[in-house]
């Protein structure tokens, strides 16, 4: 869309609209459905979620295609892409920078591999990677990602185990709604949840986790209280926007849309 190609943008809003409203059946929110918590999940999903998953997973591929085939041999796209933005897997180390922007520099890093978390160890995915580090590169390696992920979806719901979705543990998920009325324990299990919240163990801990922008990592150090004593979030558009100096330098100034639009910075991970 910064460079123009609104027709595109159109054509992948449509499909991403889809994705929300799965968001949505699932959890009644459309951004941030923050289904995951400590403990497990806020609850199962819905009837007919499968079916409508499954139907996306048909429907995505063909429309990946038609975008392919309207930009990867555009040769208007190509010369506002190609040998734009130039960037080496030694600066991007130099400068901190993950994700789709170090991969398509030719280095494989993906956290889901060198650290797996929630069970990514147990799917078969590559990681996509450039050749030549510029502006085209990362945009050929995030159409490979978007076709990673609808493998790592399509094993994922075979495989979708039964089963409950919570942890037993009353100290660590609040009770249901039921076992409050009928028992004591339960509803002081949910009252210390919900004032006290949970104290960690004297210590620190550093976790990162693959975001489709880069390595995104949260540090937190405990003091035994139900406060942090400190947190830190590694934000991946903070990183790579360090990448744009050394991008710029030498290009004209209409690069520098394309630039931008290639590292995918979020303006909120950025602002300190």
């Amino acid at each position: 869309m910064d460079l123009g190609a609104m027709t595109i943008f159109f054509y992948a809003f449509r499909e991403r609209e889809k994705i929300l409203d799965l968001f949505e059946m699932m959890s009644g929110v459309r951004m941030m459905p923050s289904w995951i918590c400590p403990g497990g999940l806020r609850g199962d999903m819905p009837d007919g979620f499968e079916d409508r998953l499954r139907q996306l997973l048909k429907e995505l591929p063909k429309a990946l295609d038609d975008i392919e085939g309207m930009l990867t041999n555009n040769p208007i796209w190509r010369e506002r892409t190609m040998g734009i933005g130039v960037l080496t897997t030694e600066e991007c180390f130099a400068l901190g920078v993950s994700g789709p922007t170090i991969r398509a520099t030719g280095f494989a890093w993906d956290i889901r591999k060198s650290n797996p978390y929630s069970g990514y160890e147990n799917f078969d995915f590559n990681i996509p990677v450039g050749q030549h580090g510029d502006v085209y590169d990362r945009y050929l390696v995030r159409m490979a990602e978007m076709r990673e992920s609808l493998k790592i979806l399509q094993q994922a719901i075979d495989g979708l185990p039964g089963g409950p979705i919570n942890t037993s543990d009353l100290k660590v998920v609040p009770p249901p709604r039921e076992m409050i009325d009928q028992s004591m324990e339960s509803l002081i299990h949910w009252f210390k949840i919900h004032t006290e919240g949970f104290r960690p163990p004297v210590g620190e801990a550093y976790v990162p986790v693959e975001s489709p922008k880069g390595e995104l990592g949260f540090y937190f150090v405990s003091d035994g209280t139900n406060r942090p004593y400190r947190m830190h979030t590694r934000a991946p558009s903070f990183m790579n926007l360090q990448a744009l100096e050394k991008m710029a330098v030498g290009r004209l100034i209409a690069d520098m849309v394309a630039l931008i639009g290639s590292i995918d910075i979020v303006l909120g991970e950025i602002d300190r």
